[in-house]
């Protein structure tokens, strides 16, 4: 466990006035007879957890507890857990169970958390994909992005999306069937080199943070190490595993018993707001800070086109000096995602935090906004959708958690019996959530956001076909179904935006969900890490037909004159230069309809509702130095 989350419990239990070693006889013990029956067992750091537990209403923990001799194992692996519990929560297990306390009294009394608050539109910089001014912010977030970090909230797996395995292990398109993983890894090496080469000679390399959980850490290692860690180097990766927090059996915050042990303390997840504690005890921003880093950047596990927008949004942060950029995308009034917001109180506090949308349209027409969450004349909500990517200036962020430890505001969402709101249906916990961190932040503190196209920037993978095909029409799927269709629809219209002709979309249905069906085109991250990028690799009057596909695996190949009717798969080492031209033309890959209970299918399929039949294809690899030329 860090020293930091551990220090922090120790000055929580120092604060109840308990002296270490357990002295002063076991009259404090009075109140539990079954724990005092087993203090002999204990040691002194348990006497204190005990102590601590007995102090916080928690008696009930030891109701079952058999006499002395009986169980005992079991009994020290309790305080084992309590023990962890206690050190990985700022403050400790105490500051956990009286904050719980607060938390779930507002939410019996139907506390509204915004009181007081008035909202109003926030600044911020909205981007227009290819013209000048987003060219200029993705030049000088390639500039900045030797000096970044990047931390991966991983924590979950894919049981929701119908998916046994970690998340990250998810191939981004079927196409190639690379994984988000590797998607992520490759981007972030891309843009070290292109970092590095505008410096010259230059050795730096980017840190990359997981966070995981106990469902993910050993899948994620292990997924790493299969693969060579995708060409990056084992020392630049950080794993941070979060731990998980006790259960809440009623308003009083007891705590609740797994209900098939009684010596275990029930537990979930705490959410991924965690991931600012992992950071501060870890004690690798102080490191990082030392070493020039300027920048941290936290992104969510099943966005496969955020490097789309990563470079653009980093230098938006570096050239208008935010604490703190969300990149955001627009969003329609009243849609289903939270709004990026600025809250001014009473007491002339402010802040600029996402809103989540059910309190958003509440919110304004309580405060003199009788229309609500409207549109404005742009068409869209002035209040843009948070995606909960973060960018972190990291000298003020390491100043903020020096006096929060990285404790972020928490919610309780109990679920009631009835509407007396005296008793849990199942238990709960507090949870918390890493885009919330502004909350704390003082005036100051110059917070903004980064609006892009949701077709460029934001295409999450979160529901499962069932789920998917029941949102409302019109909604976004977010499911694998519509992440993989969406990253052809952006590579299409990156290309014809860079002068190529890129046939139109056809409407085709898969799992329940009508989307767009684009060519399948994809290219590695060192090929199109920018639109500057591909601006400069796309020549002459290319086209590419809306069944076709393309895949363009290497740094340095041309499209010039290229007329694609089918598939074609381009490998080059980086020491070939490759132009591409004339008229390709196969049989190509059709797509096959895949019932999602088809259980002859592996589960990666059946989500997406569709494969590919590779009926004909041209794949050309170059493996000698030099230049080339692939023409029909």
């Amino acid at each position: 466990m860090a020293s930091g989350a551990v220090d922090a419990a120790a000055e929580g239990v120092a604060a109840l006035g308990i002296s270490a070693g357990g002295g002063g006889g076991d009259d404090w013990a009075k109140p539990s007879a079954p724990l005092r029956r087993n203090l002999g067992l204990l040691s002194d750091d348990q006497v204190e957890l005990a102590k601590m537990l007995l102090n916080q209403g928690q008696g009930h923990l030891f109701e079952h507890w058999p006499e002395l001799g009986v169980d005992d194992d079991n009994k020290k692996t309790f305080f084992d857990q309590v023990r962890r519990l206690h050190s990985s929560y700022p403050g400790g297990l105490a500051s956990y169970i009286q904050n719980a306390k607060k938390l779930l009294a507002d939410s019996k009394a139907g506390q509204n958390p915004y009181d007081g608050f008035t909202p109003s539109i926030p600044s911020g910089e909205v981007l227009t994909f290819g013209d000048d001014n987003f060219l200029s912010f993705e030049a000088a977030g390639v500039k900045e992005a030797r000096n970044a970090i990047f931390v991966l909230v991983a924590g979950g797996l894919g049981e929701r999306l119908g998916y046994k395995g970690i998340k990250v292990a998810l191939p981004r398109e079927t196409t190639t069937g690379k994984c988000f993983l590797q998607h992520y890894i490759e981007s972030i090496l891309a843009l070290q080199e292109a970092s590095c080469k505008l410096e010259g000679e230059c050795h730096t390399k980017i840190p990359f943070v997981i966070m995981t959980s106990d469902d993910t850490n050993a899948l994620t290692i292990k997924l790493l190490e299969s693969n060579s860690y995708f060409g990056m180097e084992p020392s630049q990766v950080k794993i941070l595993k979060q731990e998980k927090v006790a259960c809440l059996a009623d308003n009083d915050a007891r705590l609740a018993l797994d209900p098939n042990d009684k010596y275990k303390i029930q537990t979930k997840p705490h959410g991924h707001g965690d991931v600012h504690s992992l950071l501060y005890s870890s004690g690798l921003l102080e490191q990082w800070k030392s070493t020039g880093r300027k920048w941290v950047l936290f992104f969510q596990d099943t966005n496969g086109l955020l490097f789309n927008a990563i470079s653009s949004a980093l230098g938006v942060s570096a050239t208008k000096g935010y604490n703190v950029n969300s990149l955001a995308v627009p969003r329609k009034a009243k849609e289903a995602i939270g709004g990026i917001t600025k809250l001014t109180h009473v007491d002339g506090r402010t802040m600029v935090i996402n809103v989540e949308y059910n309190q958003l349209d509440p919110l304004l027409r309580a405060t003199g906004h009788p229309d609500g969450d409207a549109n404005s004349e742009t068409g869209y909500s002035p209040y843009p959708g948070n995606i909960n990517q973060l960018i972190l200036e990291l000298g003020p962020y390491i100043e903020e958690l020096k006096k929060t430890h990285g404790a972020i505001s928490e919610f309780v969402n109990p679920k009631y019996t009835d509407s007396t709101k005296t008793a849990f249906k199942s238990s709960t916990r507090l949870e918390c959530m890493m885009q919330d961190y502004p909350k704390t932040l003082p005036p100051t503190a110059k917070v903004g956001f980064t609006v892009m196209d949701t077709w460029l920037a934001y295409a999450p993978v979160k529901n499962n076909p069932e789920d998917a095909a029941k949102v409302p029409k019109g909604n976004p799927f977010h499911s694998a179904t519509s992440g993989e269709m969406a990253i052809y629809r952006a590579n299409s219209l990156i290309l014809r935006k860079a002068g190529a002709q890129i046939s139109d979309l056809v409407i085709s249905t898969f799992n329940g969900q009508e989307v767009e069906v684009w060519p399948r085109i994809t290219w590695s991250p060192r090929w199109g890490l920018t639109f500057k990028d591909v601006q400069q690799k796309v020549h002459g009057n290319s086209s590419v037909s809306q069944r076709s596909v393309l895949v363009i695996n290497g740094q340095n190949i041309i499209i010039d004159g290229l007329s694609l009717d089918g598939a074609l798969i381009v490998n080059s080492i980086d020491e070939a230069e490759v132009k591409v031209t004339g008229h390709v033309e196969n049989k190509g890959w059709t797509i096959r309809h895949v019932d999602h209970k088809d259980t002859s299918e592996k589960e990666e399929t059946r989500i997406r509702g569709f494969k590919f039949e590779k009926v004909e294809q041209l794949e050309v690899n170059y493996t000698e130095p030099g230049k080339h030329c692939l023409s029909s």
